[in-house]
């Protein structure tokens, strides 16, 4: 599945306003495609690591993607990094931290932050 632009705008439209999360979730459709910007994802906060989860698995699906996982859940930052071969996920406490620690564990130079995103 295509990136979908408007995945972010859903993203936003349905967090509450003016409050951190406890939780965050990255779920990712990486099935079809080539290159890293072919991932379809979502991104999603709850008050549980489960309603997080639940959430981004509904954004990413929403978004038109067939085949959406959790890839990774975070209590600050979290990032999701793929190549056409491999994918490396991250969490810490700034988004930097985050997507460094996805670009490392993706593990090619071909790898590139698909989605990142952090809950305060």
């Amino acid at each position: 599945m295509q990136l979908k632009p408007f995945v972010l705008a859903a993203f936003f439209a349905i967090a509450p306003l003016g409050g951190a999360w406890a939780e965050g979730a990255i779920a990712v459709d990486d099935q079809a495609g080539n290159k890293p910007s072919d991932a379809g994802y979502g991104i999603g906060f709850g008050d549980t690591k489960e309603s997080a989860q639940a959430a981004a698995l509904r954004i990413c699906k929403s978004a038109g993607n067939d085949s959406c996982k959790v890839v990774v859940w975070f209590q600050n930052c979290g990032a999701y990094a793929s190549s056409a071969e491999k994918y490396g996920i991250g969490w810490g406490e700034s988004e930097e931290i985050a997507k460094s620690k996805a670009l490392e564990t993706c593990g090619n130079s071909n790898c590139r932050v698909v989605a990142s995103e952090c809950g305060d």
